[in-house]
């Protein structure tokens, strides 16, 4: 059996009411299980009594407990000559799913309570509603920059309403939902656009800002494009020949982009933040993941979870970005022969995107940091003993070396305590 929790695997040791709330989380947003007679490291250690009467508390608990009912199952199982008791927990439909009148989720191993925000996201959800499925504030709407797109991308000719149905821009009762004043040439919605400044040598010079909003968001996304080749893309001379050259892959920016204006969160006071630096860029998103969906399933697992699949649909349409769940992977790509890598850095309320500059003369290796470089290219994962042996250096030495690879993006630290790894990203 797993031997450690996970985002949707939480273990128990006995039964206690504090399970009640991670009923909550799986019924709101992913399926999961909680397994009772298995403690903190994933050791079995059986459930003390009758496992038919726990079960039976279980069932009563959350019956008694949860409202409105989930759907969950319960059954025991052998290990060895122990019991331990399943609980498996179906996300529902009727989202938000309440203990004690509050509304949880998981944050990987963790249960906590659902802020105001996601609360009255899950409220939408229960009704089969997004918010980009709301009314819009304006039904005074025009689309020239989405027809535009559409006559170059789609071979459109012109747009009509029925092209605006079909792109579900149109509810079926005949108004324009949020998702069609996003996408609409001109807007009113508050914090819906993308914050970009550029600093020069430091945060304290600041060589241009611009923000961008209350215009469709293709317009967003395109001049957002604009500044970038402004400052990440250059010509050189060879001969007679002039030859672009980008300093951050334009590709990775793009669908960085695309995928922070598909992925964010309307409803809340923030912009998208683009912050240019000489070595990176850094592409902040308003809202953490999607529901349903962990960290580690967000980076490695090429699942697409569309927390606004109207938006999303329309941005497929147009080439802008690639629907299912592969925009990680694509990212990481274009980095495939640069040594420094880009970096995701996942939280509760925002997703940062870090492209740094890929240009090899601009990193500085010194002759020790090659080597530790060139032997990790050589195997999949070393520790520090391993590369202490292999290049001759004391444990000191090594851990300098490393913690510099580590801070300038080249190297990740994998593992805690005497188990710790390291790799190139």
């Amino acid at each position: 059996m797993q031997t450690k929790e996970s985002y949707n695997v939480e273990f128990k040791e006995e039964v206690t009411k504090t399970f009640l709330k991670t009923v909550s989380a799986y019924a709101n947003y992913n399926d999961g299980e909680i397994i009772f007679g298995v403690d903190d490291y994933g050791d079995v250690v059986g459930i003390k009594g009758s496992s038919k009467e726990e079960s039976l508390r279980i069932k009563n608990m959350i019956n008694d407990s949860l409202a409105p009912l989930p759907n969950f199952d319960i059954h025991a199982r052998e290990v060895g000559d122990k019991t331990i008791i399943i609980v498996e927990v179906k996300k529902g439909p009727d989202t938000p799913y309440y203990y004690r009148g509050k509304a949880y989720k998981r944050a990987d191993t963790a249960t906590i309570e659902v802020d105001r925000f996601e609360l009255r996201r899950l409220d939408m959800e229960g009704i089969n509603m997004h918010y980009e499925d709301k009314k819009a504030s304006s039904q005074d709407l025009n689309f020239n920059v989405l027809e535009d797109k559409l006559k170059k991308e789609a071979g459109i000719e012109c747009i009509d309403l029925d092209i605006l149905k079909t792109l579900n821009l149109v509810h079926k009762n005949g108004y324009y939902n949020t998702a069609g004043e996003l996408l609409a040439d001109q807007n009113e919605i508050v914090f819906s656009g993308i914050d970009i400044v550029k600093f020069g040598k430091d945060i304290n010079k600041i060589l241009y800002r611009k923000t961008i909003s209350h215009v469709s968001l293709l317009t967003q996304f395109h001049s957002s494009i604009d500044i970038f080749e402004q400052y990440y893309i250059y010509e050189e001379i060879d001969g007679y020949n002039r030859i672009k050259k980008e300093l951050i892959p334009k590709e990775a920016f793009r669908e960085s982009l695309g995928n922070a204006i598909v992925h964010r969160v309307w409803d809340t006071n923030a912009y998208i933040q683009v912050a240019m630096y000489e070595d990176r860029i850094e592409i902040n998103s308003p809202g953490g993941l999607p529901a349903g969906i962990s960290k580690k399933e967000y980076l490695y697992g090429n699942i697409s979870v569309l927390r606004n699949p109207i938006i999303a649909g329309v941005f497929n349409r147009l080439n802008i970005i690639e629907k299912f769940g592969t925009g990680i992977a694509r990212i990481n790509k274009e980095y495939i022969h640069s040594i420094t890598k880009p970096d995701f850095d996942v939280s509760e309320n925002s997703i940062r995107i870090i492209l740094p500059v890929t240009e090899i003369d601009k990193i500085d290796l010194s002759k020790d940091e090659s080597l530790i470089y060139e032997l990790l290219k050589e195997e999949v994962e070393l520790s520090r003993r391993e590369l202490d042996f292999k290049t001759g250096f004391d444990k000191s030495k090594t851990l300098r070396i490393l913690n510099r690879l580590v801070d300038k993006n080249i190297i990740s630290k994998l593992g805690e305590g005497a188990a710790v790894t390291y790799r190139l990203k």
